[in-house]
Order: structure tokens, then sequence, then C-alpha cells
């Protein structure tokens, strides 16, 4: 039997790269799953693609920086899929600019999307796991909140704020049953990962510093995170709790 068989797991910016492939694995391992994104129609394509390979997915819209979308969504999940079991909270954005550059409208909206919006998704669905006693809830985070990032001031310290949130609901919610880890990607191929190096002088000359750091010679593929955030969200990882990994071919190695 699959590891997720049966389980319902809610992954936020399931629509985009990181999203979509973690949705898609889970999926492969038997998980119901509910692609939430602020932009539907992505997350209808990647449940659309689910359920084509004979699983079962529902594109849900949520904002998760509003709370009463993030409360509807989980409502509509609920109903559909069932009692969420495991929470992936993978939405983020970021750009790119020194952060005497940057504007503080474009400080909350980072802190809105990449921290606050996960606060909500915790609020949301922990009640319910605490209630049946067990849940895996997995925060994609960032190799810049554990060693810091040049042009990523603020996206960093949301980060570094969410693995710290992350150790305290590890530590508050373990007599609960529920497990929460942290992923942390390094640089990935992603659209995200475009949209931020656009900001830069040079984004090709950036990606190509970005590769040369890494030591495994290439940057991260959506495919690379997904594994990682599958394994926390399984019982496999049922015995670890408020761990933070890197998936970054070595650019960070902590110990």
């Amino acid at each position: 039997m699959a590891r997720l068989q049966n389980k319902t797991a809610v992954i936020t910016g399931g629509g985009g790269g990181i999203g979509g492939a973690t949705c898609r694995r889970f999926a492969q391992e038997g998980a119901k799953i509910a692609v939430f994104d602020l932009n539907l129609d992505a997350a209808e394509k990647v449940a659309g693609a689910i359920r084509d390979a004979g699983g079962t997915a529902e594109a849900v819209r949520c904002d998760i920086a509003d709370r009463t979308s993030v409360d509807a969504a989980i409502a509509t999940t609920t109903t559909t899929l069932g009692p969420v079991d495991i929470l992936v909270n993978n939405a983020g954005w970021d750009i790119f600019k020194p952060f005497t550059k940057t504007e503080p409208g474009e400080w909350e909206r980072l802190i809105a999307i990449n921290l606050t919006g996960a606060l909500h998704m915790h609020h949301a669905v922990l009640p319910g796991m605490v209630e049946r006693r067990h849940g895996r809830i997995v925060n994609i985070a960032s190799d810049a909140a554990r060693v810091g990032s040049s042009g990523e001031a603020v996206y960093a310290a949301c980060k570094g704020g969410l693995v710290a949130f992350s150790k305290t609901l590890a530590r508050e919610h373990a007599r609960h049953g529920i497990t929460v880890n942290v992923v942390c990607p390094g640089p990935t191929d992603t659209a995200l990962l475009a949209d931020v190096t656009s900001g830069a002088a040079n984004p090709e000359k950036l990606i190509e510093a970005f590769t040369k750091a890494i030591p495994l010679g290439r940057l991260g593929k959506p495919d690379d995170l997904a594994g990682a955030i599958a394994f926390f969200g399984s019982d496999d990882a049922g015995f670890i709790t408020g761990q933070v990994l890197s998936v970054s071919g070595g650019l960070t190695m902590n110990g």
C-alpha cells in the first residue's frame, strides 16, 4: 500500500513548480490532494493531471493572506475530500533587491504571503488535527533562512521566522501526535526563481553564480523537493519533528 493512502493533503501554492511536483508525488503515494492556489487555472491544471492519472484531486482557490479565504478553502476541502491529515505550506513570493531599495509596501506583501499566510493555514488546520490526535505539517522555508541571501532580506526574515515558528509548534503539539518539520530549498528552477532574478542587473550572471555555488553543480528541480516533502508527510517520519532539512545540492551543510 502507498505510504499516503487515503490521506487528505492540502498543498498551498500547488499550481506552481515545487507545489505542483509535490501534489503529483503525494497523489502517486495515494493521497487525496487539495491543490490550493491563488491562480485557480493553475491549480486546476495540476488537479486535472492527477485525476487523469487515476488519482483524486480538487483545485481550490485560496488567498493564504486572507483568513476568510483560508477558512472557506479548508471548509471546501473537508466537505469534498475529508478532514485534513497533511498540510504542506509551500506558497511563497519574493523580490530581489537590496534592503535599502525596498519599500514598506513590499515588506507588507512579503510578510503577508511568506509568514502570515502560513500562520493562517496552521491556525485553520491545527484544531482538527488536535481533535483527531494526528497530523503531519511540512513547511517550505528556504536556505536563505539558514545562512541569509543578499537581495532577499525580508524574504529571509520571513522564512527564518517560519523555521522558529515550526520548531515551537513541534514542541506544543508533539503530545497530540502532530509532527511539524521544515524543508529548505536552495535555488530551484521554477517560475518564482525566474521572476526573482529578473529584477537583478544581470539575471543570467546571477543564475550562473547560483549554479557555481552549488557543490552538485546544478540548480534544483521541483521533483528534487517533492520526495523530501513526501517523506516528512508520511508515517515513515512519525518519530521526527522540529527538524529542518536543506535540499540544495550541498549549498548549505548544517550539522
